[in-house]
Order: structure tokens, then sequence, then C-alpha cells
């Protein structure tokens, strides 16, 4: 496999994990395998530390498919926990406030998510990695400062619920870049006049990558380690047969 030219490796990112530590490992594999000081490798599509699946991982000179890539429709299976809020919109933050859920019906429940189809206008949660005058959102988030996130426009193409409770759903959503599903939780919470927050939330695809194509990032690394490396015609550098 030729990694310097660029190769693309599709992995299921650990819960717990950052996208950068997923890629940090990867990148620590090639350069010790490649003999190799520095190695382009980024990811196409952040996923937050709570959230499993689908990452992308390019090296080399595939890294400039990393926009193109990042583009595909999204698919998610997200768990949202109903009657509580909390400041993140998921579990990195605790409850801030609770409401009735005694109305909440999966008929009613099966009308709002239709509402969510479409094009619609979404803000997203100030603990993000959204730029306001500068910095990232999350900063001034967790430092108790108030963050003002202008909406925008995303599609969301499918939204099928597949597990109802009074406390909690299961929903599958397929949507364009941009879609923060933490939010998509926030708003399905207050459309139900109660209040919701993400408790799980798994990317089963990306583009035409699903899940089932991936590998965890171990079985990346192992495969790093064992499999032939190919070295392009221009690199001049040391090489490990």
């Amino acid at each position: 496999m030729d990694f310097l030219s660029g190769e693309i490796i599709c992995v299921d990112k650990p819960l717990g994990w950052t996208s950068f530590d997923a890629v940090k490992r990867i990148r620590g594999a090639l350069t010790r395998r490649l003999d190799v000081r520095k190695l382009k490798v980024g990811h196409a599509g952040t996923l937050d530390p709570l959230a499993t699946g689908v990452m992308i991982v390019c090296t080399g000179r595939a890294t400039k498919r990393i926009d193109e890539l990042q583009a595909g429709v999204k698919e998610y299976v997200a768990t949202i926990a109903l009657g509580a809020t909390t400041p993140s919109f998921d579990l990195e933050t605790e409850q801030d406030a609770t409401y009735p859920t005694a109305h909440i019906t999966r008929e009613l429940t099966e009308e709002v998510l239709r509402s969510f189809t479409g094009r619609i206008e979404q803000v997203p949660p100030a603990f993000s990695a959204c730029k306001v005058d500068g910095k990232r959102a999350y900063k001034s988030a967790r430092a108790g400062k108030e963050v003002e996130l202008k909406p925008r426009t995303l599609v969301i193409d499918e939204l099928e619920l597949q597990e109802f409770s009074q406390e909690s759903i299961t929903v599958r959503v397929v949507c364009s870049k941009g879609t923060y599903i933490r939010a998509l939780a926030r708003d399905i919470g207050r459309a139900l006049q109660s209040g919701a927050h993400l408790t799980a939330l798994r990317r089963t695809r990306v583009g035409n990558i699903d899940i089932a194509d991936c590998m965890s990032v171990q079985q990346a690394a192992d495969l790093i380690a064992a499999v032939p490396v190919e070295y392009p015609d221009w690199y001049e550098g040391p090489r490990k047969e």
C-alpha cells in the first residue's frame, strides 16, 4: 500500500476517543512502518468523544480529498433521553433542568420527527468547534460565557423512529454535512414541549462508506505493521522492506 502517495483508511472510532486520538494512533503506526519523521494524515469529519462509528482517515496526498469525502451524506443512530436538558445537549455536562414527559406518545413523536425532515434551520450547540469572533465556541461555553451562534441551513433526508418510550427514543438520521445531532436532540425535545439531550451516538455511514467497511483502530495499526509497503518513485527517503 502506498501510504505516502495516499491511502484512505476507514475506522470505527471508539467511545471516549477524540478524532485526533484516532488520527494520532494511525499516524504513529505509519511513521514507524515507513521510517519517516513526518507524514500528512487527516480525517474527513470530526466525531465527538462520546460518539462512535465511521471515521475516514486519509494519508499523504489523499488528504486533498478530505473536503470531498466529508461532504457526503451522513447516517447516524442516536439515543435521546427525554424530560431533561444539559448545557452541552449531551452527557458532557450535568442536567440543568427537567420537564414532564407524561404527554409524549409515539404518535406525537413521529409527528414531530416528520417536521424536522427536509431543509431546516439549526442553531449549532455552544459546546461546538464553531468560531465566534475568531474563537472556538466551546472554549467560551466551558468558561461560562454566553455564546450566540447563527442558524445554519441543512438537510435531513430521513428521520426514523426506531425505539420509543416516554423516557428515551432511538432515531436513525440521514443528513447533510454540518448537522449537529446534539442540536437536533435539543430541538426535538422543545418540539415535544419537554426537554431532551443526546445519550449515545453512532455514525453508521459517510457517503458510500458503511460501518461494515470499517476496522477498529487497533486493526488498522496491525494492518499497517503487517502489509508490504510501496514507495512512490518520487520518494528518496529511507525504505523499510
